[in-house]
């Protein structure tokens, strides 16, 4: 007798739908730290129902985008320096194992990826300059010859885009950044593992101190904002 299997009541394909808009929005900033989330006002939003919706933040909610809310709904999960410290050191060593296999092979990296990074940083599109940086690790991945760590990477990479997307919105990346980039490739190219491995480690630990410095200073500003709003006329203070 085969085995029964259950209905699938929601098409898979819209609820990852909903979940990468909702997600993009995270990322954006569209949808702010804290802000509270329904399901009948995404429902709406996107012109869905609201069982892919529920479904899609189910998911957000176990990848950390979002968490519960006081009464109802969820509310979208706030921004901390020190828990993107510990998605860097995740990456951190993902990255310095695929630089060491990539290096094994003597992989080239197309140049074009650097020449984009570096375009994108001269400009003020702050989705370009993340893409860009996401699009040059992904190739190191793909060189290491182990899909598994570009699996493992994933996840963090989506936190990582949100951090950088807050930090970049005020400002721009430093093109000095793609001289590491560069650095890096180099070295791959070169088959110089240790070089490759050090130079990896020592980008990822920079740029680890840098946004959480950045997003600290970032955070406190928006605090001293918000507390400096003043009240209406007749409020107590």
């Amino acid at each position: 007798m085969p085995a029964q299997l259950l209905s699938i009541e929601v098409a898979p394909d819209l609820v990852d739908q909903v979940y990468r808009a909702l997600l993009g929005a995270i990322s954006s900033g569209a949808l702010a730290p804290g802000e509270r989330l329904t399901q009948e006002d995404i429902a709406a939003r996107l012109a869905v129902s609201r069982q892919p919706v529920l479904q899609a933040l189910r998911l957000l909610k176990k990848d950390g985008f979002v968490q519960d809310a006081p009464g109802r709904g969820v509310l979208v999960a706030p921004l901390e320096a020190e828990a993107m410290r510990k998605v860097y050191q995740v990456r951190g060593a993902l990255d310095v194992l695929a630089a060491r296999l990539a290096a094994q092979q003597r992989f080239r990296i197309d140049p074009k990826l650097i020449e984009r990074g570096r375009r994108a940083a001269r400009g003020r599109n702050v989705e370009a300059m993340i893409d860009a940086d996401v699009a040059f690790h992904q190739a190191i991945y793909a060189a290491s010859g182990n899909p598994l760590i570009g699996q493992s990477a994933d996840p963090h990479w989506r936190h990582l885009r949100r951090a950088m997307g807050a930090v970049l919105q005020a400002e721009p990346q430093r093109e000095s950044l793609w001289d590491e980039h560069e650095a890096i490739a180099d070295a791959i190219a070169a088959g110089d593992v240790e070089r490759a491995a050090r130079l990896s480690d020592a980008h990822v630990s920079r740029a680890s101190d840098a946004l959480a410095e950045r997003l600290t200073q970032q955070l406190a500003r928006t605090a001293a904002s918000a507390s400096a709003i003043p009240t209406k006329k007749g409020d107590k203070a």
